[in-house]
């Protein structure tokens, strides 16, 4: 397992994340033990939940990802893993997390720590992050920005005050974004400059086959301002692994869950996966292989946050991370990226 520094933290962690958004909702509190158990005994001491989770968000469900990682957290020797978890951002009609205060407000960014620790069943977190921003932005899948959707925010400073307040209390010892653009990131590092308030050390953001946004203006960000990215979905929600080319209706999240089908269902998207699932197979690879050694070796990511609902999909996650990818096969993979750029932003 390749190791990285998140920016310029003290955090060493995997290339490979368990990302932990089925646990409550596909997964039993078991069966997230055994993957925990798994991945941790492959190196992958690397653990990312959110206060919302599991995913889709439900009132009856919403907090058992956190409890699920509690319980196994607690025969853990607590200094070997890297925990990460989200606060729940505002505007997603989730009224029962917290009474729908959903702000990054000092009030409201203490009573979700406090929650997240308690069903963590540990006194501290080695990364927090803002699962998404507090002010109007697209994100999961809208790529156009809106000056109509406008509305009161927290102050930025606000909220950085309030993130550096928990590093000085050791509730927390290093904080991230998520789900964010080059101006929010670059104003939040503005701001924490010069406030003398600590600075991210990471972005979560989605990246995939499907989604090389990050490319276009964050690259550049995270080399020069030392911020990690941390990329999620690295599989498209499953697309990319050509099991819906082969059945529409196969089973998954995308048929589970009608509601996620908008984000990858934009229309070039079946075409994108389907030119990549054949240029695996040219190279005897499958699809899965293909996507996850492709966003393993990009030098601009920190680690990938993989997720599973069977071991059998874990497996073979965690093995393609063996895989070094050609020279010609990523020139191929470029020729097919300029046809089809950016399918599902």
């Amino acid at each position: 397992m390749r190791m990285t520094r998140l920016g310029d933290s003290d955090l060493t962690v995997p290339n490979i994340c368990l990302g932990t958004m089925t646990f409550g909702q596909q997964n039993s509190e078991a069966e997230a033990h055994a993957q925990l158990d798994f991945a941790s005994g492959h190196g992958i001491n690397f653990i990312d939940t959110a206060e919302m989770y599991p995913v889709p968000a439900r009132a009856e469900t919403t907090g058992l990802t956190e409890r699920f990682v509690g319980s196994w957290l607690r025969h853990q020797a607590r200094d070997r893993i890297i925990l990460a978890t989200k606060a729940t951002g505002p505007g997603r009609a989730m009224n029962w997390i917290r009474n729908g205060q959903l702000d990054f407000s000092r009030a409201n960014l203490q009573q979700a720590l406090d929650g997240s620790l308690q069903r963590l069943q540990t006194d501290y977190v080695d990364l927090y992050q803002l699962h998404w921003p507090d002010r109007n932005v697209p994100m999961f899948g809208q790529y156009l920005f809106h000056p109509e959707h406008e509305h009161e925010t927290v102050p930025l400073q606000e909220t950085l005050g309030v993130l550096a307040g928990f590093i000085q209390a050791g509730k927390i010892r290093h904080w991230g974004l998520s789900n964010e653009t080059p101006w929010g990131v670059m104003t939040v590092l503005r701001f924490a400059d010069a406030l003398g308030l600590p600075r991210p050390v990471s972005v979560q953001n989605a990246y995939s086959l499907l989604n090389r946004t990050w490319e276009n203006g964050l690259a550049e960000i995270g080399f020069r301002e030392s911020i990690s990215l941390l990329a999620y979905s690295p599989l498209g929600f499953g697309h990319l692994s050509g099991k819906y080319l082969r059945d529409p209706g196969a089973l998954g999240r995308v048929s589970l869950f009608p509601g996620f089908a908008a984000r990858y269902g934009k229309p070039n998207t079946a075409q994108a996966v389907g030119a990549y699932a054949g240029l695996a197979e040219r190279h005897g690879l499958t699809p899965v292989q293909l996507a996850l050694a492709f966003v393993y070796g990009r030098w601009c990511v920190g680690s990938t946050i993989i997720g599973a609902t069977t071991m059998a999909q874990l497996k073979e996650n965690i093995a393609a991370a063996e895989i070094t990818l050609s020279a010609e096969l990523l020139a191929d993979i470029e020729r097919i990226h300029l046809q089809f750029p950016n399918p599902a932003p």
